[in-house]
């Protein structure tokens, strides 16, 4: 017996110095915002004094610097939080606007398990719904309008954020989502409360990271590891629609699922206005006729096709 389980889904959601003309990679200097090394791509930004500090005001939008290509290293900043919604941090390993690394901060969420997240962006898709709990956030009472201290360790796959204190790491990453390759440091903020920056410097020597970093778990037996995955459309072609024919010319790739068990179709899919929506397929072999329970989950919209006929659909 052979089945057919298709998922279409629609995501929305250098130290030593040889001429003067060569850029240290040590600490020992803060990178004023002023500088012309800076590259601001915001909704709104100023270079402003705040509480005493020349400041980046920013608000929807990115600051990077142009001339540093960061695979290992620790970053550090102040940053003054405002008493309301919003999402800021810091960036590493940015190849473009739509691929990078991110630890950002809640303010709204101060002393809860989720007051922070780190999430891989791909495609300019942020997975902070894929990846919570251990190793992606921990809770943080933040002090609005002073300034807390952010620093971020990052060794091969792996990674620190200390916030406010040095000794122990606020959230240790156990395993970087995106492949270690080089690429722009800066600080981001969304596009809800604004936040001020301060003080920002790098390094990039390998650091000493102290956290209790776990192994990571082998997805279960009984957990589809592979699928092939189509090229976008617009999910417009599957309206009412309980038998699936799919568009034509579709092509498809391959996408392994990670340790958690967890597929992210981001990963290789760009959402765009009219191709919203992707299909997940795998092929299930059977000896005999059986029932057997089928557990997923999604984030907005989903259709679960089994030999072509609708069986599911949720928003």
């Amino acid at each position: 017996m052979n089945f057919n389980l298709t998922i279409p889904t629609i995501k929305t959601f250098a130290s030593l110095v040889f001429t003067m003309l060569l850029v240290s990679n040590s600490t020992a200097q803060i990178i004023p915002f002023s500088s012309q090394r800076w590259k601001i791509d915001a909704g709104e930004h100023e270079i402003t004094k705040f509480q005493g500090q020349e400041s980046l005001f920013m608000k929807g939008g990115k600051a990077y610097l142009t001339d540093i290509d960061f695979l290992n290293g620790t970053i550090e900043f102040d940053i003054s939080l405002p008493p309301a919604r919003g999402f800021m941090g810091g960036i590493w390993r940015l190849q473009d606007d739509r691929n990078f690394e991110e630890f950002y901060m809640r303010p709204h969420q101060s002393g809860n398990p989720d007051a922070n997240q780190y999430t891989p962006v791909f495609n300019g898709l942020a997975g902070w719904q894929l990846y919570h709990g251990d190793g992606y956030g921990a809770a943080v009472d933040y002090q609005p309008e002073t300034w807390t201290h952010v620093k971020i360790a990052i060794l091969g796959d792996k990674g620190e954020v200390y916030v406010n204190q040095m000794d122990t790491p606020t959230v240790v990453m156990h395993q970087l989502k995106m492949e270690a390759n080089r690429g722009k440091i800066g600080v981001r903020v969304g596009n809800f409360a604004p936040a001020y920056f301060t003080n920002f410097k790098y390094d990039l020597t390998d650091p000493v990271l102290k956290g209790d970093f776990k192994d990571l778990e082998t997805p279960g037996p009984n957990v589809v590891r592979n699928w092939q995955v189509s090229t976008e459309f617009d999910e417009k072609e599957l309206e009412g629609k309980s038998e699936l024919t799919p568009p034509q010319n579709l092509e498809w790739k391959p996408l392994e699922c990670e340790p958690s068990g967890i597929t992210n179709l981001a990963r290789i899919s760009v959402i765009g206005q009219e191709s919203n929506t992707v299909l997940a397929k795998v092929t299930i072999n059977s000896d005999s006729d059986q029932i057997k329970g089928v557990k997923f989950g999604y984030s907005d919209r989903v259709r679960v096709y089994i030999n072509s006929k609708l069986m599911y659909s949720g928003n």
